[in-house]
């Protein structure tokens, strides 16, 4: 029983706590060994990640994967029942592929309208882990994962990637990724925080604007970091910073960077190699655990992890795509949760097959780029710009019975959230919400919870989670916002 499990319910009590304690604590915790804080089912995970580099096995394994989920799903999950008379015709996993279509897609509003029709019968209470989607999803969704198995093999490719990015065991990273830090908004508060257990410098993402730059710079020198995790809407301001206000003697020390969350553009990308000069590395993954993508430190694509889960990609009427240079769907097959097996399930992410032939990571299903999930901020009362993905980072429950929500903002410091829901929220709901969102943008920003019948899509039929009326351009960092209608929707 991983050991991370068991105390990540604690996790906010220990983030919100005093420096000194975390460092004491924390010190000691990151002493336990791997297998001890992340289970046997880390290492299992970890051996098939090793065996990748076999095409042949890691072929057939991913069949074998494949049709041991849909089996299960068949066998044991309400909604797939029907399916049973098209499993009795496999005859070995070589034929998991075409039984895979005979699944219907997946819709995130199926899933939401009654997801026990999704959950496995064969499953207890006791393995269920309880997940929200969030990012800049405009469909919040609560879901559930497998206990003891998911978050180690989250692990498992998390480490994976580090070892991609030539991450070692002594290096400091630096976090720009959504995190609040406690009492950064407090007059002289510290815009930082150090985690000694993952070796995370942790930088406020709510104070992005020129005046705190100065206080990040001091801690970056203080940790001397090595790699960058971030999200890009959040690092690029301090690129530019580092751009107007140079210094060698901190940005040299940094090998590589990697980025989450968030769809990123080229220019961005090309101002963090200037500014940092080393490679940048791309993931893409979701809350769901459905399908994992990485970039490489040759090769900007993205490579999927085969044995991770299945991808396809469909066009708008759901067939499949599987001719390089057409846009289609991310529609995402999940292995290893047998709590709730998302299969064919559509991501609402955009993306097309590489026409470049793969030579690096044979074996791995490769896209030129990802659409989705593009970067917004709100502004706060104080002109301080906050990503719309470090508010969705919060996951907030409240949300995860809404059919959608969206944030629309033309006053600094004020924002409405349209939430589309067939019933109202309660006073409850409403309150937590605003302290959250309050909490996450560190007082910046207060927000109107109103109910609405429905949300309209852009003309790509897609949904924005945030109408910004503002004009952002003469915020810092946000000038890149300005590029984003000649890059959105070009792959």
């Amino acid at each position: 029983m991983p050991i991370e499990d068991i105390v990540h319910p604690f996790l906010k009590f220990y983030t919100a706590a005093p420096q000194w304690v975390k460092s004491s604590l924390g010190h000691v915790y990151s002493m336990a060994p791997t297998r001890l804080r992340y289970g046997a089912k880390y290492d299992e995970f970890q051996a098939e990640i090793n065996r990748c580099n076999d095409v042949a096995w890691t072929a057939r394994r991913a069949d074998e994967k494949l049709l041991d989920t849909l089996r299960w799903a068949i066998e044991t999950v309400p909604a797939y029942a029907h399916l049973k008379a098209a499993l009795a015709e496999v005859r070995d996993p070589s034929d998991a592929t075409r039984l895979l279509a005979a699944f219907p897609l997946l819709e995130k509003e199926s899933l939401k309208a009654d997801s026990t029709r999704y959950l496995s019968s064969k499953m207890g209470p006791e393995t269920h882990l309880m997940a929200f989607t969030g990012g800049s999803t405009s469909v919040p969704m609560k879901l559930y994962l497998e206990k003891y198995v998911s978050r180690s093999k989250d692990f498992a490719y998390n480490s994976t990637f580090d070892t991609v990015a030539g991450v070692g065991s002594g290096d400091v990273i630096l976090a720009l990724r959504g995190r609040s830090v406690p009492g950064a908004g407090k007059p002289g508060g510290s815009l930082w925080m150090y985690d000694p257990i993952k070796r995370y410098l942790h930088l406020s993402s709510d104070h992005l604007e020129a005046k705190y730059m100065p206080g990040y710079v001091e801690a970056i020198a203080k940790w001397k970091p090595t790699i960058i995790h971030a999200f890009p809407s959040a690092l690029v301001p301090l690129a530019h910073w580092f751009k107007a206000n140079p210094a060698p003697e901190l940005v040299a020390r940094i090998r590589a960077v990697q980025l989450f969350s968030e769809n990123v553009y080229d220019y961005q990308v090309d101002l963090i190699r200037e500014v940092f000069g080393c490679p940048v590395l791309l993931d893409y993954g979701h809350s769901e655990r459905a399908v994992k993508a990485i970039s490489l430190p040759e090769d900007s694509r993205y490579f999927f992890w085969p044995l991770y889960g299945k991808v396809e990609l469909v066009d708008n009427d759901g067939r499949a795509i599987t001719e390089p240079g057409v846009i289609g769907e991310i529609v995402a097959t999940g292995f290893d949760n047998r709590v709730m097996p998302l299969i064919r399930y559509r991501t609402g992410d955009l993306a097309m097959w590489s026409k470049a032939p793969n030579t690096i990571r044979p074996g791995f299903a490769v896209v030129e780029r990802i659409e989705g999930r593009l970067q917004e901020f709100l502004v706060c009362r104080d002109h301080r710009l906050v990503s719309i993905c470090t508010i969705g980072a919060a996951h907030f429950e409240q949300l995860a019975s809404a059919d959608m929500m969206q944030f629309e903002q033309d006053t600094p410091g004020k924002a409405t959230l349209k939430v589309m829901s067939d019933t109202e929220l309660s006073p409850r709901a409403r309150s937590a919400l605003a302290a959250g969102v309050l909490a996450k943008t560190q007082g910046g920003l207060d927000i109107e919870i109103v109910r609405v019948d429905g949300i309209a899509r852009t003309g790509s039929g897609k949904h924005k989670l945030l109408v910004q009326r503002l004009d952002l351009s003469g915020y810092l960092g946000a000038a890149h916002i300005e590029r984003e209608s000649d890059s959105a929707g070009t792959l």
